[in-house]
């Protein structure tokens, strides 16, 4: 089932809840699914894509909520933390630390990677292999630590 089928059923029973959290949240997840249909691209949105556009979506969130809790306006990190709380909720399970790092250590060692100049290469198979149950950053980190231990 598609992303946009998923959505609009909930989107549904939010406005008959008068849930405005889950309204912001739905809506902002379906403007930016026909605003990625409408791009001029022609690319028909897959589950990759999909997974991809929901980081996104997240990953503005919360860096919209860094900036506010600097300035100290929690008015407005409050309904970014709520949407964030409802997009999480049609991405994959994310991972925990261990698991993570466990995938790492299984791509380091099947790369033969002993270095930092081996990042890139181990990126690239750790990412695929995450697929959206993951943050970038997140990988990353981990890859560089368990690269510098080496």
């Amino acid at each position: 089932m598609s992303l946009q089928d998923r959505i609009t059923p909930d989107l549904k029973d939010a406005m008959r809840a008068k849930d405005q959290a889950a309204l912001r949240g739905i809506r902002a997840i379906k403007n930016a699914i026909l605003l990625q249909k409408t791009d001029g691209s022609g690319t028909e949105l897959d589950e990759a894509g999909e997974i991809a556009l929901l980081q996104k979506l997240v990953k503005s969130r919360q860096e919209s909520i860094s900036i506010y809790e600097e300035q100290g306006r929690e008015d407005l990190a409050k309904p970014e933390r709520e949407e964030v709380e409802v997009i999480s909720r049609y991405l994959p399970e994310q991972l925990s630390d261990e698991k993570l790092e466990a995938i790492v250590k299984e791509v380091i060692d099947e790369t033969g990677a002993t270095s930092m100049r081996d990042m890139g290469r181990v990126m690239g198979q750790a990412n695929a292999r995450v697929a959206g149950r993951a943050d970038g950053k997140q990988v990353a980190d981990t890859v560089k630590r368990l690269l510098t231990q080496k």
